[in-house]
């Protein structure tokens, strides 16, 4: 679904490319976490996905950036829209309307999706989002995490084929960040729809995403299943991304030789590996 190759990246105003050599493959259906210290890259990467590099912020663009079959430097920007979804981490600058019904009907509209197929597709987006019971509310009565999942809905009322997403849990606590990845996990499953979140939370990566990927300095540093990028913790920790307590605990408990096995992505992963090696 996803292919970038060699990719790279220099902002006009930049001294150096935001991001040099990148080389990465998403599948259909796959959720894939991307996360790395501040300036690493991760936003000006997924900027690539959904044409906002080269088409809105102009600078020297090397490589290639295919997502479907087509190249979202050469395409244009609303042909490219029509395949990437993208949602902003401040939803509020994403709403055009006042009204959460409008707001998914603004997309379908200007997409021109036959008349027979808005109600559908409205009704069905709303749900997958678990708001249907917020159709008719002005969006300005919304809390935090039901905006996110209106700016979410709206976007998934177009049927993209990748949808990408700039932090979507920054504001929110805990349990609503939980709900606005149970959502996005399931939804990926549910309809081979690549997802690509960018997020600080890596505990909440690595519980969700199939692949975790690690910017450092423009570069991609690591991309693979969570649990083999996490038994990195000390390598992560010095390039400013910090593991899970649970994670690094049971990895110093590997490295002294005390149990062995898997890496903990979780406190429950953690007390089973401790349970085992007590065992």
């Amino acid at each position: 679904m996803i292919r970038i190759t060699d990719f790279s990246f220099r902002y006009r105003e930049g001294a150096v490319p935001a991001v040099s050599g990148a080389n990465l493959s998403i599948g259909r259906g796959e959720f894939v976490g991307v996360t790395g210290a501040a300036g690493s890259g991760k936003s000006t990467l997924t900027y690539a996905l959904n044409g906002i590099v080269p088409h809105c912020y102009p600078g020297d663009f090397y490589g290639s950036v295919e997502v479907d079959g087509m190249d979202t430097c050469e395409a244009a920007l609303t042909d490219v829209s029509r395949v990437v979804g993208s949602v902003c981490q401040d939803v509020e600058s994403q709403f055009v309307t006042s009204v959460v019904e409008d707001e998914v009907l603004y997309g379908l509209e200007n997409f021109a999706v036959p008349r027979g197929e808005i109600e559908s597709r409205l009704t069905r987006a709303l749900a997958d989002m678990g708001i249907a019971d917020l159709r008719e509310r002005a969006i300005a009565s919304l809390s935090g995490g039901q905006k996110q999942k209106v700016a979410i809905a709206s976007v998934l009322a177009l049927r993209p084929q990748a949808l990408v997403l700039d932090e979507p849990t920054a504001e929110l606590d805990p349990a609503s960040s939980q709900n606005v990845f149970d959502l996005l996990a399931r939804y990926a499953r549910q309809h081979g729809t690549a997802v690509v979140v960018v997020e600080q939370k890596i505990a909440l990566l690595a519980r969700y995403a199939d692949t975790l990927v690690i910017m450092e300095e423009g570069r991609i540093r690591f991309a693979d299943a969570p649990a083999a990028v996490l038994a990195h913790d000390g390598e992560l920790a010095r390039i400013g991304v910090s593991c899970p307590r649970a994670t690094a605990l049971v990895n110093r408990l590997r490295a002294a030789g005390v149990c062995g096995g898997r890496t903990a992505r979780t406190v429950r992963e953690a007390c089973d590996v401790v349970k085992e090696a007590a065992a």
